[in-house]
């Protein structure tokens, strides 16, 4: 696992880790990012933010953004409280400008209450 820091348009910094696709995964919070990564840097393609982790909203995401732009890999960061998550995914929307996340599409696709992608 490696961890990658991204700055939001703020200029606050939020570290991610990357993410085991095939392990325990908890049923907390968290915000994520599918991202491509490369020697000198990450793109990210796509930023969310869960209320359950586990619930793995970001896997449809994940197989369109692997059609769309070859290797990409999922992110996360821990972050139980919601108006928190929401504030840093704004800012790394904004900062970012992830294609996917031009869609207006739900994380998860068919994402529940909490379950999102920023448009």
């Amino acid at each position: 696992m490696s961890t990658i820091e991204f700055a939001g348009k703020s200029g606050s910094r939020y570290r991610y880790t990357t993410l085991e696709e095939d392990r325990f995964l908890p049923p907390a919070g968290a915000n994520f990012v599918i991202a491509q990564l490369a020697s000198d840097g990450a793109t990210v393609v796509m930023a969310g933010e869960t209320d359950n982790l586990s619930a793995r909203v970001w896997r449809d995401r994940l197989e369109e953004a692997r059609s769309r732009f070859g290797e990409v890999h999922v992110l996360t960061r821990l972050n139980v409280r919601s108006a928190v998550r929401r504030e840093e995914l704004e800012d790394m929307i904004s900062g970012h400008q992830p294609p996917m996340n031009e869609t207006g599409r739900p994380a998860g696709g068919s994402a529940s209450e909490g379950d999102r992608a920023a448009s």
